[in-house]
């Protein structure tokens, strides 16, 4: 009766648009009160949630990602692939998905992704024929590659609250990453022979020349940090700090990061950090309470008693997270499940491994999903479109995703083919 009660008063201060990170707190703050908890052991286990080593790197990717998105990077990169596809047909299109797999190596997170290139390709696209609804939808749907692709701030979250190492999760999530921006690629591929009004260039050697050299040394970047990770030279806390000091002696350096810049990059950093540690310090509260309550172990006699096969249960986990994506935000989700499903996962030997990257992807569909979608709101504000029409043009790009996550349930082996390889 109580869970019941809990839950039903989370429901409606969602409902209700309540933060998600109060809409946990309050009913959690109240259940420990009616059961004899005294407030400050409710502080307690607020603030030891936060209070973790492996979390000091979500500020540190937010502050590298931030710095090189003042630095100019995002430009860069995007002027690169336009001279590399100059001539290809639907080359806008491509651009799109190649510039967020090069930022995503640096940002690790979609809304930064989608704020950042959203601002240059679509009123690029939009002025070159394409129409409004696919260039908010290619663009909106590749920012989800940098959640994916390492540095990725959701496995950083998962590795703390799962206990597993982040360069296995990190060396797991590359391969998805890349198949799903192949696959972007192919959904490109199809919806531009259906826009016989778009147009290309010519291929300029001049251009393609200077653009390769201001992209050389950003994209060293993304060899420092996972190079020195998975070659097991620096833990992901530190290859985060040697990151954001590379990017600030570049941005130095190349004199395209200014004071006002560097200002406005820390300004973001903590905003994005507090809110997500917020949401990560309500949603182990709430945590600690389900576990009180002996909910995992509810589940595990469920779950068994429903089907032994741990693809199925893979399988609801999926279900279970595009369902919780569309009203919760993801960083809550995974705060929230990870702690109950893990045991769950355990008890059918399921590598946590791969259900991290399972879950991860499965949650950063639900950025594109009504009525919560993140980067739905963020890819509409920066075009200046209806929340419907950017929606719209998602649904054709959530097919790579969706099809890489029954893959990765089917064939879990082929996940952790990279960590074991690298002896992670």
């Amino acid at each position: 009766m109580m869970l019941a009660l809990l839950g039903i008063a989370i429901a409606v201060l969602l409902v209700l648009r309540v933060p998600v990170a109060f809409a946990f707190l309050g009913p959690s703050l109240a259940y420990m009160a009616l059961n004899g908890h005294s407030t400050g052991s409710a502080l307690r286990e607020v603030a030891n949630a936060a209070d973790s080593f492996p979390l000091l790197a979500v500020p540190l990717f937010i502050l590298l990602g931030s710095l090189a998105n003042h630095a100019g990077i995002a430009d860069r990169l995007f002027r690169f692939a336009m001279a590399a596809f100059a001539s290809v047909r639907g080359n806008l299109g491509y651009v799109s998905v190649g510039v967020s797999l090069g930022f995503s190596w640096m940002s690790g997170s979609a809304v930064a992704d989608a704020a950042a290139l959203g601002k240059v390709e679509i009123p690029a696209m939009l002025r070159n024929g394409y129409s409004r609804r696919f260039a908010t939808g290619v663009v909106a749907s590749s920012s989800l590659i940098a959640p994916v692709m390492p540095p990725s701030i959701p496995a950083v979250i998962f590795s703390g609250l799962a206990a597993v190492s982040t360069g296995a999760l990190f060396a797991a999530s590359v391969v998805p990453a890349l198949l799903m921006t192949l696959g972007l690629c192919i959904v490109v591929f199809v919806l531009v022979r259906r826009q016989p009004g778009i147009t290309r260039g010519r291929f300029d050697r001049a251009e393609f020349a200077a653009s390769l050299r201001g992209v050389a040394l950003p994209l060293l970047a993304p060899i420092i940090i996972l190079g020195g990770i998975l070659g097991g030279f620096f833990t992901p806390t530190e290859a985060a700090a040697v990151g954001v000091v590379y990017m600030l002696l570049l941005g130095w350096g190349q004199r395209t990061l200014s004071v006002p810049g560097l200002v406005a990059a820390i300004k973001e950093t903590v905003l994005t950090t507090a809110g997500i540690m917020l949401i990560v310090a309500s949603a182990s509260l709430l945590g600690y309470i389900l576990a009180r309550e002996r909910l995992p172990q509810m589940l595990t006699e469920a779950m068994f008693a429903v089907t032994d096969d741990p693809t199925v249960f893979l399988l609801l986990c999926v279900v279970l997270c595009l369902i919780l994506g569309t009203v919760i935000d993801a960083t809550a989700i995974l705060v929230l499940v990870v702690p109950i499903l893990m045991p769950i996962a355990l008890q059918y030997e399921v590598d946590p491994i791969a259900l991290g990257v399972i879950l991860i992807i499965s949650l950063m569909i639900g950025l594109l999903t009504p009525p919560v979608g993140t980067v739905l709101f963020v890819t509409s504000a920066v075009s200046r479109t209806r929340i419907g029409e950017v929606f719209r043009g998602c649904l054709p790009f959530m097919i790579p995703s969706l099809v890489i996550v029954l893959l990765a349930v089917f064939f879990p082996d082929a996940v952790l083919a990279l960590p074991r390889a690298l002896g992670l």
